[in-house]
């Protein structure tokens, strides 16, 4: 990768970029509020007060990377507006009515290649911002379909997107700018991963919601009660855990179940690993960045009824392999989906990408 390290960089959205590189990076945040802005060391709250000095900062000759993690509801929409206004947050001073702006002005003509990081749990990208996808020179996705076209499903199409459609130059100019981008490990893990081996006390490991998420999680909560009955012990606690704490549970297991919830990409699936287990996950619906190796860093296991059980009771058969898969994970992993690695992916993968020329915005 490139030297980057006399780079400067323009954030907007949520401080990410920043708590990597936090000398090279002004961040322009949509998460913290007043209070919590640091302008002394480059951390700015979007606000009226704030959006002239954004404008300036867009502009600047020396910068060399625009990142941008938009809202998901614009400005004007309804929700947004209820609920930065009618909140407790809002009640209390701490409103983000304006904050939404930020990602408004890259509208504008700008000097510095734009990347947009687009985390949603959602499938497709949000009609509010195809401007983004027409002004970046690359779009990253987290739930990004293998069949790309599905993006503008709902969004640019009104359902799934036509031979017509898929024939526009402008739409096939967009998708060649999208990239897969995985959560990874989350910023808060730093300092709470286990620094060495944990002596292995449960088979299998889940700690999640289950109710009101994926129908995935609901069945396979069965067979995990089953597997407890066939004398697999399996640890699933009761009460949501303080981080450290499920990182601890997590590399005492063997196993940790890590199947898909509101989108299937998850922290889980790459924490597992990073504490010394092997995920088990269900099978992937999404295109990713650097993934883990079915039978080298995971296990996969499919949709169908007795598919976990089986996979599971097949796995612990044979503990060298788990320690060796947990091993090779655990190096995956922090080699590739650290934040700070994800982060020089971004900045990397932007930089390289040809600049096939942004076009107005729609």
């Amino acid at each position: 990768m490139r030297d980057i390290s006399k780079l400067k960089f323009l954030e907007i959205g949520a401080p990410w970029l920043k708590s990597v590189f936090p000398d090279q990076v002004l961040c322009f945040s949509t998460y913290h509020n007043r209070r919590d802005a640091d302008p002394a060391n480059g951390l700015f709250h979007i606000s009226p007060a704030t959006l002239p000095r954004l404008y300036r900062e867009l502009q600047s000759p020396d910068l060399s990377l625009i990142v941008c993690r938009p809202l998901f509801y614009p400005p004007w929409h309804w929700q947004w507006i209820n609920r930065e206004l009618f909140s407790r947050r809002a009640l209390q001073g701490q409103s983000r009515i304006f904050t939404g702006l930020g990602a408004q002005l890259l509208r504008l003509p700008v000097r510095a290649p734009i990347a947009v990081l687009d985390t949603e749990d959602y499938p497709a990208i949000n009609r509010d911002r195809l401007y983004l996808l027409s002004r970046c020179r690359l779009y990253f996705k987290r739930e990004l379909p293998p069949d790309r076209w599905r993006l503008f499903m709902g969004t640019a199409h009104p359902h799934i997107p036509t031979r017509r459609f898929r024939s526009q130059s402008r739409y096939r100019t967009d998708l060649e700018k999208i990239r897969p981008l995985p959560l990874g490990l989350p910023l808060d893990s730093r300092g709470l991963l286990p620094v060495a081996p944990a002596e292995k006390t449960v088979d299998v490991f889940f700690a999640g919601d289950t109710e009101s998420s994926s129908t995935l999680r609901a069945t396979g909560m069965r067979e995990l009660m089953a597997l407890r009955e066939r004398g697999i012990t399996v640890d699933i606690p009761q009460s949501r855990l303080e981080l450290a704490e499920f990182y601890q549970r997590a590399a005492r297991a063997w196993l940790v179940w890590s199947p898909e919830g509101l989108g299937w990409d998850c922290f889980r699936h790459y924490e597992a690993p990073a504490c010394g287990s092997v995920p088990v996950i269900s099978m992937p619906t999404v295109e990713r960045y650097k993934p883990l190796i079915p039978g080298v860093h995971a296990f996969y296991y499919d949709a169908e009824p007795g598919a976990l059980t089986q996979t599971i009771v097949a796995a612990l058969a044979d503990k060298a392999r788990l320690q060796a898969m947990a091993q090779a994970g655990q190096s995956h992993v922090m080699a590739h989906h650290t934040p700070d690695a994800l982060a020089r992916y971004v900045i990397d993968a932007t930089l390289s990408a040809n600049d096939g020329g942004s076009r107005p915005s729609p």
